[in-house]
């Protein structure tokens, strides 16, 4: 792994954030996503586009490069939760100051920034479980300065009482580990093409997700109908052998491949 030939703090320190940063700008760029923004269109989502989501993933730079430095072997306490929590509401401000006010990674924030401190905590020496792992004590941990805000997706959690981003993380990200990266490994077994292999791996994600953004925008029939679209999709074998578009019944599913 290129991650872990890094000898001096300061360099894997920028290649932990520049990994961070192709995240959310490969995630935005695949196609075609259902509902999602990508380079058809903004689908389901009227006040994005592909290029705010360029620019808004740019901007998040120092928002993942700051705490890969501050958290470099440091070992996981309270202090260093509430400096995750500075720095994570700092690039948030970043994101929006260069979004004009439009939400776009903040969910991106909270998890890769997670992750990049996790991976600078464990320095040379990290697997995919012991990122989760520790991430999720990180995000276990109390935060004394965090301001008390009712987001849309915190009020789709407490509405229909299911978890959300925050229990992701603090249970290790299970819808990674568990669904997407085993289905990313077999469809590239099974001879996808790479991009075929991520929208199963998202399609695995959505099978189960109790998504707080879907939830918002068309409640628990909208949910369900994803979750089970997205099942039809991956019994058909994955996007690489579904040619025809998979539309179930519902105006809420939005082409999946």
């Amino acid at each position: 792994m290129k991650l872990l030939s890094q000898t001096q703090p300061e360099a894997q320190a920028s290649l932990l954030a520049t990994t961070a940063l192709d995240c959310p700008t490969d995630e935005a760029r695949l196609s075609p996503k259902p509902g999602l923004v990508d380079s058809r269109g903004n689908r389901a989502h009227q006040d994005l586009t592909l290029a705010l989501m360029e620019r808004s993933a740019e901007s998040l730079v120092p928002t993942f490069l700051a705490p890969a430095r501050q958290s470099w072997m440091r070992p996981a306490d309270i202090a260093l939760r509430e400096t995750v929590g500075r720095l994570g509401r700092e690039g948030e401000r970043q994101m929006m100051a260069a979004t004009g006010g439009v939400n776009t990674h903040r969910g991106a924030i909270w998890a890769l920034g997670l992750l990049v401190r996790a991976a600078a905590m464990h320095g040379r020496h990290a697997t995919a479980d012991s990122l989760t792992q520790t991430a999720a004590m990180l995000a276990s941990l109390p935060d004394r300065a965090a301001p008390k805000v009712f987001s849309k997706g915190l009020k789709a959690s407490h509405r229909y009482q299911v978890p959300g981003a925050r229990e992701e993380a603090q249970q290790a990200f299970p819808h990674v580990m568990k669904l997407a990266l085993p289905q990313l490994l077999r469809s590239r077994a099974a001879g996808a093409s790479e991009s075929e292999a991520r929208l199963d791996a998202l399609m695995a994600i959505m099978t189960s997700l109790s998504d707080t953004c879907v939830l918002s925008r068309a409640g628990m029939t909208g949910l369900e109908t994803m979750q089970r679209g997205a099942r039809a999709l991956l019994l058909a074998r994955g996007c690489g052998a579904v040619p025809l578009k998979v539309r179930p019944p519902s105006p809420v599913w939005i082409t999946a491949c």
